[in-house]
């Protein structure tokens, strides 16, 4: 049996977002986000389901929190709900919203786990989306208002925060191409509502780093390799066009201080930048964006194999035949882990890094005895955690590894089809019901070692979780 051994002091986590999880939604004087909205709409959400309870967070947050402590974990990786801290996305605090996260950070801390926040995972007040949402200028400030608030009382607490999580994803899926919310399919509002994302990053950095001094202020990204499916001049400008699109689009901004020229005359080529620039950058703006980052975390899923289609335009290739994928239909590619590190620490030498999310979605249903056998989550986690670890043997300064996720929950425009949870949450009355990997991780981070067996099943009947 071989092991992979992690340096002592490696943080182990789980991510979840306060969209996906809390629930409560008229409840503690939270306003409705552009998710509520979206969810309501007929056809939006592939089961009909909405946000409006999850997996009912709000009110089993405590629960929650004693089964991150049976696992052993050293940090939680969580979003705070801007409807939450303001209904309408400015204007004074709500304080309910406020003593929320207070007794949730005292509740992690009084149980050795650190609170990692993401002030920003999608869910924008929808009283500023009426008002332009991301596509607006004045969002990125009316965001750093939020930052400031939420920095204000809970800075004394939190030692790590995190502004946005994957602007990509919050600017081209809702903007550009449809599939979350608001649903538009305008480029060049998509490109502008990327542009703002960042800059208001830039901007809470700074105003943070004023309340809490001591603060370690980081970003997250999602980060796909990216190869050509055929080793052809077409295939190969099909790649480097992704990785601009997809990849240094927000890399470059943040370590640089420009957009990546290649992919901004590409974007110029497709009509998605009227007047053919990046007219809504403002002098000052990319140094904003540029402010220092204590640390970077990188959500990593898969790769990307890009062709070019019939039109000669870059399109997306299904991964190779016999290839193992989720429910989600992504390539399970753990070498793509590596990658990923390695080639930001190499390109772009952020301080620290952290894998913020990572995690595969598969329903196993339980078996006669109730118990959820989910082997090839395991199997996945093994082959991922792995790569980290030769990540670290190349020298790349990561510093923790977050589990997505601690709980099935509302996967978006999925719903509750696409499952990626250590804890099953039971659709009736929430409760949670740990899977085979649940045991198997806790044993990870007991001992900052990944072997080949699965504890729960070489270990006789897995311990009970208290859930």
């Amino acid at each position: 049996m071989s092991q992979t051994t992690f340096p002592a002091g490696f943080t182990w986590g789980v991510a979840t977002s306060a969209q996906q999880v809390e629930g409560g939604r008229h409840e503690g004087g939270r306003g409705e986000s552009i998710w509520d909205r979206f969810a309501a709409r007929s056809g939006r959400i592939t089961d009909g389901s909405t946000p409006d309870v999850t997996c009912d967070h709000y009110h089993r947050w405590a629960l929650d929190i004693s089964l991150m402590r049976e696992l052993g974990l050293g940090a939680y990786r969580f979003s705070i709900a801007w409807p939450r801290i303001q209904p309408a996305g400015r204007g004074p605090a709500n304080e309910a919203g406020l003593d929320f996260y207070d007794q949730l950070v005292d509740g992690l801390l009084a149980a050795g786990i650190e609170p990692f926040p993401t002030l920003y995972h999608w869910d924008l007040p929808q009283a500023l989306q009426d008002e332009g949402g991301w596509f607006a200028r004045d969002t990125a400030a009316r965001f750093v208002d939020y930052a400031q608030a939420v920095a204000a009382r809970l800075g004394d607490r939190v030692r790590r925060w995190t502004t946005h999580n994957e602007p990509w994803c919050a600017a081209t899926l809702p903007y550009e191409e449809g599939h979350h919310a608001p649903g538009l399919r305008e480029p060049a509002t998509g490109l502008r509502a990327a542009h703002h994302l960042l800059l208001s990053h830039g901007w809470a950095c700074v105003a943070i780093r004023a309340l809490v001094p001591a603060a370690e202020v980081g970003i997250v990204l999602i980060h796909n390799p990216v190869f050509p499916l055929r080793d052809t001049p077409g295939d190969r400008d099909a790649a480097r066009w992704f990785d601009g699109f997809f990849n240094r689009w927000y890399l470059d901004p943040l370590f640089r201080g420009a957009y990546p020229a290649d992919a901004v005359a590409d974007r110029a080529a497709r009509g998605h930048l009227p007047g053919g620039g990046l007219t809504f950058v403002r002098d000052g703006d990319l140094e904003a964006i540029r402010a220092p980052l204590d640390f970077l975390g990188l959500n990593y899923y898969s790769r990307s194999l890009m062709t070019t289609g019939r039109d000669g335009r870059p399109v997306a290739a299904p991964p190779p035949p016999g290839a193992g994928v989720t429910d989600m239909g992504w390539e399970v590619y753990p070498d793509g882990l590596r990658q990923a590190l390695v080639r930001v620490h190499r390109d772009y030498a952020p301080r620290r890094l952290y894998i913020t999310e990572n995690g595969a979605a598969w329903d196993d249903p339980p078996g006669p005895d109730g118990r959820i056998r989910d082997a090839r989550r395991i199997a996945y986690l093994q082959g991922h955690l792995r790569a980290a670890a030769a990540a670290l043997d190349e020298g790349v300064p990561l510093a923790g590894y977050f589990l997505w996720s601690l709980l099935d929950n509302f996967e978006w425009g999925y719903g509750f089809t696409k499952k990626f949870g250590l804890f099953a949450v039971d659709p009736v009355d929430r409760r949670r019901v740990p899977k085979d990997s649940a045991h198997w991780y806790a044993k990870v981070a007991a001992t900052n070692v990944v072997g080949d067996d699965d504890p729960a099943t070489s270990e006789g009947e897995p311990r009970a979780f208290d859930a």
